[in-house]
């Protein structure tokens, strides 16, 4: 079977990604950030799409120079068909059918959740089949069992709010930049976790994060109405504390999953593994119940295109092509 070439697009939310893939093996992984949204505390999903227009040729070119590849090599255009902001996913998308058609090659759509998963394809180590995925993003927290590349099955999902979001929302509150995971692990290291905050009750393997805010918010404004100082001198304290809860209630379920299942290759993806915190908790966790732990490079832990190239990959070699009828799906679900 002759190696496939094949250009990917990621678009899902605010950031401007391609990468080019041959067989197998990345190339080149763009990604072009939108650092507008930091002044209104979170994306604006009218700036994002315009942006992306903006950025969405450049990034293609730039994709295509870095990898020596020419737009005659391509075998196929890949894109992210969702979930994510359906301005965003448009232009996406859009880019993606116009090209694919101009050039006369198919497409390939590419759920972003089951990308992220993937995402441990991209470099060596890679894990063994079945594991389990512990996803965790801004808006989405599930674990998956991973049967083969293209047979996923979700053990557990969020019931409400995700991880991330957690992370960001206690952020906005204590006064922290957008993104605020990144000012929240920098400043966790430098605190203690002194401050307890009440884990939900959930049965079954599915998330819940949606009271953990409330249980935040709460315990801030009591402390600050005793004294207006707290949140300025026990901020690092502060983050310590959200950031041990979080994670405690991440490997509580993943440690019940790997129970169920008997399953010990383990892996955690997405924007939120990123977090030093939570892949050092993993890998100690690991190491006392002999797991095998993956933790993606941090390239490919945030949006990228090359986690899209991957699934690309796979879906070329299974001959799973999509034609020019597909659409933007900004709330796909994968349970294959």
């Amino acid at each position: 079977m002759k190696k496939p070439v094949i250009l990917a697009i990621e678009s899902s939310c605010d950031d401007t990604s391609a990468a080019v893939i041959k067989n197998g093996e990345i190339l080149s992984n763009v990604t072009a950030n939108q650092k507008i949204h930091a002044e209104y505390g979170g994306v604006v999903p009218e700036l994002a799409s315009r942006k992306h227009q903006l950025h969405i040729i450049p990034v293609v070119d730039t994709a295509l120079k870095r990898a020596g590849i020419t737009q005659k090599d391509l075998d196929a255009i890949a894109f992210t068909r969702g979930p994510g902001l359906l301005g965003s996913l448009l232009v996406g998308v859009g880019f993606a059918k116009s090209l694919g058609l101009a050039l006369g090659i198919p497409l390939l759509e590419v759920d972003h959740m089951q990308a992220h998963v993937l995402a441990h394809f991209a470099e060596d180590p890679k894990p063994s089949f079945p594991f389990l995925c512990l996803t965790v993003s801004g808006g989405h927290t599930q674990i998956v069992k991973v049967k083969s590349p293209l047979q996923m099955e979700v053990l557990g999902n969020t019931i409400d709010d995700a991880a991330g979001e957690a992370f960001d929302k206690t952020g906005k509150i204590l006064g922290l930049p957008y993104p605020a995971g990144p000012h929240i692990d920098r400043l966790a290291t430098q605190g203690t976790a002194c401050f307890t905050f009440t884990k939900p009750k959930v049965e079954n393997l599915d998330f819940s994060f949606s009271g953990l805010k409330t249980a935040i918010l709460y315990f801030l404004q009591d402390q600050v109405k005793k004294d207006p100082a707290f949140v300025e001198r026990e901020l690092a304290n502060i983050c310590a504390s959200v950031q041990e809860t979080i994670i405690q209630i991440l490997m509580d379920k993943m440690i019940k999953a790997s129970e169920q299942t008997g399953i010990k290759e383990m892996a955690i993806a997405g924007g939120v593994s990123a977090n030093s915190g939570l892949r050092k908790t993993f890998e100690a966790i690991g190491k006392e119940r002999g797991w095998k732990t993956y933790i993606p490079a941090f390239q490919y832990c945030t949006d990228n295109a090359g986690m899209i190239a991957v699934v690309a990959h796979f879906k070329y070699l299974a001959s799973e092509f999509t034609d020019q009828r597909v659409t933007a799906n900004p709330r796909l679900r994968f349970n294959q």
